[in-house]
């Protein structure tokens, strides 16, 4: 491959497939095979036996390529360079969507002419009429008091870009499957066909009355902060862009403890630098500001500088940017910061994916005391918690002060070689739950 383009690539592979290959049932062939894989740049994973015969063998091997050009290197390599017959090459992702990673079901059912007039007509009207008279009993008796709406329109999707709201319906529903399987929420993915962001908030406001939150997901800049704040001003339910407030979370959760990691964590010196105002950007400074940071930040978009002066971020040069004592980058630009850039001592955030704006190893070696990339920042940890919480308390507003909350108790779950915990650890969603709920209890006023 050229050196320019293997610049854009990520270290290592990660898109997985699976090789069906038959190889003669001899010693060497299966060494042979893994080789010239890995000549190629495959990265084996699994490897299964399928069929066992006296003169043949059948295996499955999962590979990690970079690509449709480097999957097609790899297969014509196996084809001219081993003696395996490749009888099927199979995409593990796209195995795993078939069919979709959600489905509407029922939680009742009726097998009795009694349970159907009780769930159904007649008995159902008695519900309606109930909510009818008092509004808040849908909580309890519909599913609007354990469901998400997760509506976009496609017009930013993360490392994609504008696709349309159709392409990002995958994307939608493994946000849905994440709410249900972390938090035990139903979501449901609403697709806005329309760019016109006033159309987009009248839309989501008379179709969300169902839902007891909204999530806002992959809506492009400056949209996606028109739209949350008349989603906001106009709902009375809590309304986030967890393209913003979920990253900013974790992102937070990531600095208190890699500053824990240097031994720099309450230093009221140290100035952080969020290079970056887009929606992750610009959210990640007012959060880090939020908690009582000093933040600076450089965008050359100049739109961005007002919003950011509002919440008391100042503007400044990349150069003074990327000197400072904490630097943070969510431009998607590879490259952007150069190792004889970096200060000793300093702590470095790239965030931008797949391929950051510099390795972590490279700023380590360049004399960064620590350093990490986007996969350090998975908003999974966030968002199940931080809806769950506000639906259970039924607030109006997901808060600055729930997102620190948040970000504490992700922090505080990680293990000693952690920078944040796994969104597999149960802990951490019980945890957010908990511990934004006793924030929220603890700021509400004492009645006497």
């Amino acid at each position: 491959m050229s050196q320019q383009h293997s610049e854009l690539r990520p270290r290592l592979p990660d898109n997985d497939v699976v090789f069906v290959v038959k190889n003669p049932h001899r010693p060497g062939m299966l060494g042979r095979l893994c080789t010239v894989i890995g000549e190629e740049g495959g990265l084996i994973g699994d490897t299964r036996a399928v069929f066992i015969g006296h003169d043949h063998i059948i295996r499955e091997l999962t590979v990690a390529v970079y690509d449709a050009p480097h999957l097609g290197a790899i297969e014509r390599a196996i084809r001219e360079r081993t003696q395996a017959e490749i009888l099927e090459i199979k995409d593990v992702v796209f195995e795993q969507h078939r069919g979709g990673k959600i489905a509407i079901t029922r939680t009742k059912s009726a097998t009795t002419v009694g349970e159907l007039r009780n769930l159904y007509t007649p008995g159902v009207a008695r519900v309606s009429k109930a909510i009818q008279h008092n509004p808040e009993l849908a909580y309890d008796y519909t599913m609007l008091g354990n469901t998400i709406g997760i509506f976009t329109n496609g017009t930013r999707v993360l490392g994609l870009g504008d696709i349309g709201p159709l392409a990002s319906l995958p994307v939608m529903e493994g946000k849905a499957m994440l709410y249900h399987q972390f938090v035990g929420l139903g979501a449901m993915p609403i697709l806005v066909d329309t760019r016109d962001p006033e159309e987009f908030v009248r839309i989501v406001e008379l179709t969300s009355v169902g839902f007891a939150g909204v999530h806002l997901e992959d809506i492009r800049t400056p949209d996606c902060f028109y739209i949350e704040d008349e989603l906001v001003a106009r709902l009375k339910k809590p309304v986030m862009h967890d393209d913003q407030h979920g990253t900013a979370t974790v992102l937070l959760a990531a600095v208190i403890n890699a500053l824990k990691k240097v031994g720099r964590l309450g230093d009221d010196k140290l100035v952080f630098a969020q290079i970056g105002l887009g929606a992750a950007g610009y959210a990640i400074a007012h959060l880090l500001r939020e908690y009582g940071f000093t933040v600076v930040a450089y965008d050359p978009n100049t739109e961005a500088h007002a919003r950011a002066a509002k919440v008391g971020v100042d503007i400044v040069s990349f150069d003074e940017a990327v000197r400072a004592d904490v630097v943070i980058a969510t431009t998607g630009k590879v490259g952007l910061i150069e190792p004889s850039m970096i200060r000793p001592g300093q702590i470095i955030f790239a965030l931008s994916n797949p391929v950051p704006e510099i390795f972590p190893e490279d700023a380590l070696a360049a004399g960064a005391s620590f350093a990490a990339d986007g996969k350090s920042v998975n908003n999974a940890l966030a968002f199940p918690g931080l809806f769950k919480a506000a639906i259970e308390l039924r607030t109006e507003a997901i808060t600055s002060a729930m997102k620190i909350a948040a970000a504490e108790a992700i922090a505080a779950l990680a293990a000693p070689d952690e920078l944040v915990p796994s969104p597999f650890n149960p802990a951490v969603h019980a945890n957010v739950i908990a511990r934004v709920k006793a924030t929220v209890e603890a700021a509400k006023p004492v009645v006497t």
